[in-house]
Formats: structure tokens, C-alpha cells, sequence
């Protein structure tokens, strides 16, 4: 069996980037599928000799096909609600149908997928949130087809970086007060710790048992919300939250939107996610079977100890993957075009550069560290301002911070952007994923000189319409004083002192 491929499409998100290394430990030789194969290759076991990295998109029959071919099983970890948020249902449907068809032809033995909890009876609830009706969806379209599907169906995952955790955290330390409708506070949730999730997924390849079932899998603990929330408090060592739920306050689709509008000034995660999983905040999700505890035996978590590990890791700065991992790389088509300047419409661009007594290797880590906790070294009240814009315009502000403290790979969340290339100790892209009229990038480029080291920070603009345009040129004048100013600062935090500037440049077209 474990001389056999197995497929792990998704291999970039929370579940998928964790399976992997994991299936590697195991034994078993991987293949790991994703979008991007950039981001593929940044992942810290891409280079591992059983694993192999294959480029495809879950809407491309014949990609699929051919990533599945000479697989002996594969897990399907695809969701599109952080892709395609408006239409995500629908993208799920064609997505799964896709991949039963490709299945099919490339003659595999098994899918396995991880679902949601929340199905009662088999027709689904009417009150059930669009979020787990989709996962319930998929799931059935999954088993339509001849290759025999093992489902594991679960509530909220605690782990380190998890959507649920970044949720539940950012609720907990950032308000003192949380006024939610009687029933969302008494539902009754079982989540499960990554890690008890993990070893379900890996060691259900060893069971030939578990090929064509479903089962629900979960924690040893069954709990509302309310004590959920005062259980992370108690382990972060922070007041617990004044919770008030009157019975009177219906969750209604006005309760609902007022939630989901102090939501996105609280929590890091996109309103499309943290909307479906408040949602569902009032659908109960718990196991109503234990037949896979006797066929996969483990120590399950308690919620207080998935909680602690998670906390600690924090701490250690030991989180593996983030639910940012599953965004989508998406860098503008004129990065790498090769055309001139001026093809494909107005491209705006401007920077500055300074010559440092330096090395490259000098520099790097300074602005491999930038962003997050350690701020943007300038301005950072400017950056800050900024952040809160997106968020009131439904972006993703500056909350994501980013997955390490000190390390960097293609596909990171970065604060409003997303790292797009890094070439230690040479060059740092990111992709701005903030509210614009237009694309953006930030380019940070060393290049060394016999006087020591250039540091460039340029970026570069597409406009969308007049507004694009108005856009770019109101924000000069702050540009001049971020960037400047950030060069500087960099300087002081390499401490090697500015030979030449810093002064204003104009970035040359990549090629």
C-alpha cells in the first residue's frame, strides 16, 4: 500500500499543508496538488524525495485527470468559499463533479474527503448554514460516482492557525463585551484538535474497512459556544468576555448582518469566511456516531488541551500552515509579461533606493522580517490608517499579520498582501490583497556593488478607470514619506550606515 501514490489535492490549505508532511512520516509517497505550483514549491517538505508537485485547477478536467493518474487514493480538500466567496456553492458542485469524472478515468481506487457535521437525516435542514449544506453537497456528488469515498464529517478544527481558533482568539482578547442572541450561545458544538483530525485522515488509508463509509468524527467534549469562549480565556490567561444573550433578540438576517459587520472590525479572518461561520452559529454540530473511535483508536484532545497546544505554539512561533495558506495566488498578468511598459494600459510606478555599507546577506533578514507584530519600521500610524480603510470596505486589513515571525515562503498571508516571490537574500514581491481600484505590488530588490549594497523599494500600479488613476497620484505624497523613511529605518536595523541616498527611482520593467 505505502509503495503506492496518494493524491492530496489542496495541498497548500490549513489541512492539506499539515496531511502531507504527515503522510511523508508515514511512509507514503505523495502527490501534492495545488493552483499554484509556487506556492507548491515553498512549502518546507517540497523538496522531500517521495513527494512530487503537480499544477492543477479542480475546474480543469483535464488537469485533474492527469494529476490524478497512477494515484491509488486521493483526499479531496477543496473548498471555494476563500476563492470564490459570492458563488462558492456552486463552484464546489462543479468542482466535485469535475473530480468524480477525472476520478473515474484516471482509474483511482478511493477518494477520502473531509466534510462538515450537521446532517441529521437526509434531507437537510432548511436552517442549515449555506457554508455546511455545501460540504454535505459535495460529499454526496462525491459518492455518485464509481470510486468508493471514505467521508469524515467534522465540526470546528482547534489548532494553531485554524480559521475557528483566529475566530475564537480575536473575540476573546479584543472585546470585553459580546452581546449575541440566546440561541447561538446555548448550540452545541464538538470540535476536534488538528492533530486527532490528522490521524484520522493518514491511518484511514490502513483500514480497509473505512473505504465507501462515513463517519463523524470530533473531540471528547460537547459544548456551547459560551463555553468555548470563557474555556480560551481561562487558558490564555485574559478576563473572560461579558457575554449578555437575551432571548429576546431573534437571530434574524438583521441580527445576522449586525454580527457580521462588528466581525470584520474584530477578527482577522475574511468577512465571506467568519459570515458562513456565524451563519451556522446556530446549527448544532456534533457527533452521532463513535464507530471510528473503535476502528482508528486514539487519545482524543479535550477542547481545553487543543486550546493550550494551540496557544503554545503560537508562542513558540511553531504554526505549521494558517488558514491564509488556501488563498489564491493571483499575481497580475504584467509582472512577468515581458511587455513594454506601456502595453495592456497604464502601468504607474515610482520608489526609492539607497546604496548601504553592506552586503546583501546583511539586509536580507531586516526585510524578511517586515510586516506583522514587527510593523513596517515607518510610519506605521500610515500603515495602521490604511488598514483600517480595508477593513471598513470589507478588505482584509493588516489583522492576517503573517504565519512566522522571521520566515517567509511564497503563498504567505502578509498582513494586506501576499508574498508573490522571495529569493533570499536578493529580492522580496508582494501582491497587495487590499481594497484598490487597480493591482499593486511592493518590490523590495538588494543588489550588491563594489560600494556595498543598493537597496530598491519600488512599486508598481494597473490602474482601474479615472478612479484608479486619482487613486495612485493622491497617494504620492505619502509614499514619499513611507518609503524614504522605511529605507532609513532598515538602515539603522542592519546598523550599517547610508552611503547614497535615499532618493526616488523609477522601477525598470521585469522581464
Amino acid at each position: 500500500m505505502k509503495t503506492k501514490t496518494i493524491l492530496v489535492t489542496g495541498a497548500t490549505g490549513y489541512v492539506g499543508g499539515r496531511l502531507v508532511p504527515m503522510l511523508l512520516a508515514s511512509g507514503y509517497r505523495v502527490r501534492a496538488m495545488a493552483r499554484s505550483l509556487e506556492k507548491l514549491q515553498g512549502r518546507r517538505w517540497s523538496n522531500h524525495p517521495d513527494v512530487e508537485l503537480v499544477q492543477a485547477d479542480i475546474h480543469d478536467p483535464v488537469s485533474i485527470e492527469k494529476a490524478a493518474r497512477g494515484c491509488f487514493a486521493a483526499y479531496y480538500l477543496i473548498h471555494s468559499l476563500n476563492s470564490q466567496p459570492r458563488n462558492f456553492a456552486e463552484a464546489d458542485r462543479r468542482g466535485a463533479q469535475n473530480f468524480v469524472n477525472a476520478a473515474a478515468r484516471a482509474g483511482l481506487e478511493r477518494i477520502i474527503y473531509l466534510g462538515g457535521l450537521g446532517r441529521n437525516s437526509e434531507n437537510l435542514s432548511p436552517d442549515l448554514s449555506p457554508h455546511l449544506k455545501s460540504r454535505i453537497e459535495v460529499g454526496d456528488i462525491l459518492k455518485s460516482g464509481p470510486v468508493p469515498v471514505t467521508i469524515f464529517n467534522s465540526a470546528h478544527i482547534l489548532g494553531s492557525g485554524s480559521a475557528s481558533f483566529e475566530i475564537l482568539r480575536y473575540l476573546v482578547e479584543r472585546l470585553p463585551l459580546i452581546i449575541v442572541p440566546h440561541v447561538v450561545m446555548k448550540t452545541r458544538i464538538q470540535p476536534i484538535c488538528i492533530r486527532n483530525l490528522l490521524i484520522y485522515l493518514t491511518e484511514c488509508l490502513e483500514k480497509s474497512e473505512t473505504t465507501g463509509n462515513a463517519y463523524d468524527i470530533g473531540g471528547p467534549d460537547i459544548l456551547s459556544y459560551r463555553g468555548l469562549l470563557e474555556l480560551y480565556a481561562e487558558e490564555k490567561g485574559v478576563r473572560k468576555p461579558l457575554i449578555i444573550a437575551p432571548r429576546f433578540i431573534p437571530y434574524s438576517a438583521f441580527g445576522r448582518r449586525l454580527a457580521y459587520s462588528l466581525a470584520k472590525l474584530v477578527v482577522p479572518v475574511p468577512p465571506s469566511i467568519t459570515e458562513s461561520l456565524l451563519r451556522g452559529a446556530i446549527n448544532e454540530v456534533i457527533a452521532r456516531d463513535n464507530r471510528i473511535t473503535r476502528i482508528i483508536p486514539q487519545e482524543l484532545m479535550t477542547c481545553r488541551e487543543a486550546i493550550r497546544r494551540a496557544i503554545q505554539k503560537d508562542s513558540l512561533q511553531i504554526v505549521e500552515t494558517r488558514w491564509t495558506d488556501a488563498g489564491d495566488l493571483k499575481p497580475p498578468e504584467w509582472i512577468y509579461s515581458g511587455d513594454a511598459p506601456y502595453a495592456g494600459g497604464t502601468l504607474l510606478q515610482g520608489g526609492f533606493k539607497a546604496v548601504l555599507d553592506s552586503t546583501p546577506e546583511e539586509i536580507w533578514p531586516v526585510i524578511s522580517r517586515i510586516g506583522g507584530n514587527n510593523g513596517w519600521y515607518y510610519g506605521d500610524f500610515l500603515w495602521k490608517m490604511r488598514g483600517w480603510m480595508d477593513t471598513l470596505a470589507g478588505g482584509v486589513g493588516l489583522r492576517r499579520g503573517r504565519r512566522h515571525p522571521e520566515q517567509l515562503q511564497v503563498g504567505d498571508a502578509l498582513d494586506f498582501w501576499r508574498v508573490l516571490e522571495v529569493c533570499p537574500p536578493g529580492r522580496l514581491i508582494l501582491v497587495a490583497e487590499m481594497k484598490l481600484p487597480g493591482e499593486a505590488i511592493l518590490d523590495f530588490e538588494i543588489i550588491p556593488s563594489d560600494k556595498g549594497a543598493e537597496l530598491q523599494l519600488g512599486t508598481r500600479f494597473r490602474p482601474k478607470g479615472i478612479y484608479g488613476v486619482l487613486y495612485w497620484y493622491a497617494l504620492l505624497p505619502f509614499h514619499d514619506i513611507l518609503f524614504g523613511g522605511m529605507l532609513r529605518e532598515v538602515a539603522k536595523k542592519v546598523g550599517r550606515p547610508i552611503i547614497h541616498g535615499p532618493v526616488r527611482f523609477k522601477p525598470g520593467h521585469t522581464t
